[in-house]
């Protein structure tokens, strides 16, 4: 399930009190036993899920789920559209210094969610209103389309020589890119277009994300959650008390995957201990 986008500044919602006289205190007395139980694996998956904060993706395969493109543009601004589905430059104001690495989205019309079309390597990129992000045939971009057909399907390249940085290419093999607004307007948003034809440093963008859609951090935090056992849990899956090397030895197992065999060696060893 997609959860609801939040941003910095935003208030963190009161959850309501239940009131149902006996009833209603035992379903709480209830839920305040489940919490105070709750394994600590279980809790701290839960607070990953709820890690809104930001980051870079460094290759294409950690793009997924809520992202923000970060356009080379003085100062920065991100790719963004409107609820008619109109597609333009939107200024940063969540960045520090403007230095594109921190850049962080304060409207969610800078946030499109990313997924890769099933069966192929190319991306699809859904606007905050449902929408498609669509490139045609002559370089313009607009955010309409309900349905993926090749006009709303992107490959997502690596910068060979920036790292951390990428282009995107319609399937015309032409790569957005932004140039400066040709509007007689003062201050004028830069544009945004699909059919620059080779790569520059307009074309070249950063990509944020949310951490938890991160695969190296997802990983990481696993790995954390998998070290995260008490001793009790670790005496209870052998049914005997361990002693200080047997519990280093089973969070170690843990790390390295085998913890299951190293459960069943001590209880051997224990078996053989006590009728030897």
């Amino acid at each position: 399930m997609v959860k609801a986008l939040t941003f910095k500044g935003d208030k963190k919602p009161k959850k309501r009190k239940r009131t149902g006289g006996a009833s209603g205190k035992a379903d709480d007395d209830d839920n305040r036993q489940l919490k105070t139980a709750k394994p600590s694996t279980e809790a701290d998956a839960d607070a990953d899920a709820d890690d809104d904060s930001w980051v870079s993706a460094d290759v294409t395969a950690d793009i997924s789920g809520p992202i923000m493109f970060v356009l080379p543009t003085e100062p920065p601004t991100a790719l963004a559209c409107d609820a008619i589905g109109k597609v333009f430059t939107l200024p940063i104001e969540n960045i520090i210094d403007n230095n594109p690495i921190t850049a962080e989205p304060h409207d969610v019309r800078q946030v499109w969610v990313a997924n890769r079309i099933v069966g192929t390597e190319h991306f699809r990129f859904k606007g905050h209103h449902g929408k498609y992000l669509s490139c045609d045939k002559i370089g313009l971009f607009s955010a309409t389309s309900e349905a993926i057909t090749p006009l709303e399907s992107f490959s997502v390249i690596p910068t060979a020589d920036t790292p951390g940085t990428f282009q995107i290419q319609t399937l015309r093999d032409t790569f957005l890119s932004v140039r400066a607004s040709r509007s007689s307007k003062a201050n004028a948003s830069p544009e945004v277009r699909g059919d620059e034809t080779e790569i520059t440093f307009d074309t070249t963008l950063r990509i944020r994300m949310q951490a938890r859609y991160k695969p190296k951090l997802k990983a990481s935090k696993e790995e954390k959650a998998r070290e995260k056992i008490s001793r009790a849990e670790l005496e209870a899956a052998v049914g005997r008390r361990l002693d200080e090397d047997e519990v280093k030895r089973l969070k170690r197992a843990r790390r390295e995957g085998d913890y299951h065999e190293a459960v069943l060696d001590l209880k051997v060893k224990g078996k053989h201990d006590k009728y030897g």
